[in-house]
């Protein structure tokens, strides 16, 4: 066995000794959870990171056969560059969660919630996603996929004696195996003509268009649910906040992405030839997604809310990027679908470390100032001003500011579209520039929810005693935060680095890079040509501090030759309290006005005979009224019918099981 097989083992039996220390992290040795379960958790994140760079850097694919399974469904592992990228995001991130939990977790241990659960299924958790990233056959994808989606479902469950918590669990578990059954659905259109399981199987048959594209829409369809795109996301907006923050951050930052490589490797590396048509579809969606999510980001005044919508848009870029790829690799432009492939891959990394940074942050000020609701916050940079300043690059990485790397692969993204010329169809060449507009409003979108988010949190002045009495968070949650904020740095001021490594994918599962990307060495990106676009991120970030210190220089020189010092005008009025501030509900008001159609606001003013008038504000997803609430109303009736045939007599019911039995033989004998 060589050295990158035993890595992966490593990572999977420390997932594994994660659980099982965390299972015995009692009452009377909650310690076990801190000292032993969370530190073979980041360990089993760091040897999934270091075989996922081994894997990366052969490019090759190397099989491994586990004695496990069925005699004749043996679990079958295979390593090659897909698995090996998604292998170091989920390494990378599990590190940062694993150290920061060692602090987060000890409010729990004073708490009523149980701890063995929570280390548990968060070492299944892990152990699953890692097993979807390296197996090799439908058998062990499923199995694994179950594993990922049940252990979670605890998770999400955790702080079970909260009504909102169990509901968002449930739905969670309900969406989560539609998405397991349509999946496994498409493994067997995929199965049904190549006569295996084995991926190498399906790899190597071909179906003709109208099951290939069965198998697409199967698929895409079941990692949809599971990516969170629209309109099959309103699981994702009730479970991520319900789950404790550092787990928030692994499903955002890691679970969502699992989603993504199954997607690719099942459209991309399965199902055989690509056609643009399933584009269009991707496009059409993804764009959807990134509009719709910001803007009921934008609404939130919880933070983890808000934060999980803007993951619903974050990967509706992610399947801009995926089907622009498809496009043009169904058009016969290998090297611009091969650009497109590169941008949803840095931007589905870039998401890991910025989403994963700034649910740690939610979870620093739950931890510290016991609150989510952002109108209740104010004037925390002070208090906690590593939280704030962590907070702060992942906000403006998920902005798309450079010189950080949101910036990047959404300018990697925009590069695909603007080559659009090269396309003969009118329909195409009329679409990706629409979906480029829609990527550029959300992307101007999302720098205003986080321009909310930040100054109504970390800004002004405290609102509420609890948050006036907040205080730095411990060592450990400040090094997991300081780690992805590192990695966002490091991933935009070095992006050819990032792309020499990620580039890897599309020549192992397409066989065409990006020849001219790193051509200009490390100071320059070229997508194309030098001719047509490129960028140097050391350069915008050397400039940025030249002209940050010329800035600090020119006040501090101002501030001294200064005489005269006096308060601000306050306009004759009392001085400024916290009411006086803007809030993150007043914030969005004029967004509000101009896209309330995409929503649905239920606005006025409550004033009973006597009372106070209140304002009343609640902002839904439409999604629920027009896809789940049918849905539900016809469940509701089905169920209404079935409970009619119990009707208590056992004449009736054998009556039953004899009509069920000949229609049985009626089919059989078809």
């Amino acid at each position: 066995m060589n050295i990158v097989w035993t890595l992966a083992m490593a990572a999977l039996g420390l997932a594994l000794a994660s659980s099982l220390a965390g299972l015995f992290a009692t009452a009377r040795r909650p310690a076990l959870l801190r000292g032993l379960s969370l530190p073979l958790f980041a360990l089993s994140g760091l040897a999934a990171l270091a075989c996922g760079l081994l894997a990366l850097a052969d490019g090759g694919s190397i099989t491994l056969q586990l004695p496990l399974g069925l005699p004749w469904l043996p679990w079958q592992l295979r390593l090659d560059a897909l698995s090996g990228f998604f292998l170091v995001l989920l390494g990378a991130l599990t590190l940062a969660v694993g150290i920061y939990g060692v602090g987060y977790v000890r409010d729990f241990e004073r708490g009523r919630d149980q701890l063995p659960p929570l280390g548990a299924f968060s070492g299944l958790f892990l152990l699953g996603m890692e097993l979807v990233l390296m197996a090799d056959g439908a058998y062990l994808f499923m199995v694994a996929w179950e594993l990922m989606t049940l252990s979670s479902y605890f998770l999400v469950a955790f702080q079970h004696d909260n009504a909102a918590n169990r509901r968002a669990a449930f739905l969670y578990l309900l969406m989560g195996h539609i998405s397991g059954l349509c999946i496994l659905l498409a493994f067997g259109v995929l199965a049904s003509f190549s006569g295996s399981f084995a991926f190498a199987a399906m790899r190597a048959a071909h179906p003709d268009f109208l099951w290939a594209s069965v198998a697409f829409a199967l698929a895409f369809t079941g990692f949809g649910i599971k990516a969170g795109l629209v309109p099959v996301h309103a699981w994702l907006p009730e479970a991520h906040p319900a789950a404790p923050s550092h787990i928030s951050a692994l499903m955002s930052g890691a679970m969502l992405k699992v989603a993504v490589y199954g997607f690719l490797r099942v459209v991309f590396d399965l199902i055989g030839p690509l056609h643009w048509q399933w584009g269009v579809v991707v496009l059409t969606v993804g764009s959807l997604s990134a509009l719709l999510g910001v803007l009921l980001a934008l609404m939130q005044t919880d933070l983890k809310r808000l934060l999980a919508y803007s993951s619903v848009e974050n990967l509706g870029i992610v399947f801009i990027g995926l089907g622009l790829s498809l496009i043009f690799l169904g058009t016969g432009h290998r090297l611009l679908g091969a650009l497109a492939l590169v941008a949803a891959l840095y931007h589905a990394l870039n998401h890991a470390l910025f989403k994963g940074l700034l649910f740690m942050g939610a979870g620093a000020i739950l931890h510290s100032a016991h609150e989510r609701d952002l109108d209740r916050m104010g004037g925390l940079l002070r208090r906690m001003p590593w939280t704030g300043t962590f907070f702060l690059i992942g906000s403006l990485a998920i902005s798309g500011l450079p010189p950080l790397n949101g910036f990047v692969s959404e300018w990697f993204t925009f590069q695909a579209a603007l080559q659009t010329w090269q396309l003969h169809s009118g329909l195409l060449r009329t679409l990706i520039p629409v979906a480029a507009a829609v990527l550029a409003l959300s992307a101007a979108l999302a720098a205003a929810a986080f321009v909310k988010a930040y100054g109504v949190a970390f800004l002004g002045r405290a609102r509420t005693r609890q948050v006036r009495r907040a205080r730095q968070v411990p060592v450990n949650m400040r090094v997991g935060q300081g780690l992805l904020a590192l990695g966002c740095l490091a991933a935009g001021v070095f992006p050819s680095t990032v792309i020499a490594w990620i580039v890897r994918v599309p020549q192992s599962l397409l066989g065409s890079g990006l020849p001219q990307a790193g051509a200009q060495g490390w100071l320059w990106l070229t997508p194309v040509s030098p001719t047509t676009a490129s960028y140097s991120a050391p350069g915008v970030l050397l400039a940025l501090l030249v002209l940050a210190g010329l800035t600090a220089w020119l006040v501090h020189w101002g501030a001294v030759r200064r005489v005269r010092r006096s308060d601000a005008w306050d306009c004759g009025l009392a001085p400024p309290t916290p009411r006086m501030q803007y809030t993150a509900t007043g914030f969005a008001q004029p967004l509000r006005r101009v896209f309330g159609a995409w929503l649905r606001v239920d606005e006025g003013v409550d004033a009973g005979e006597g009372a106070t008038p209140r304002h009343r504000l609640q902002i839904t997803d439409r999604s629920w009224a027009l896809f789940y609430a049918p849905v539900v109303r016809v469940l509701d009736r089905l169920t209404r019918l079935v409970t009619r045939m119990q009707a208590g007599h056992l004449r009736v019911y054998l009556a039953w099981t004899l009509g069920t039995l000949l229609l049985l033989l009626w089919v059989v004998t078809l």
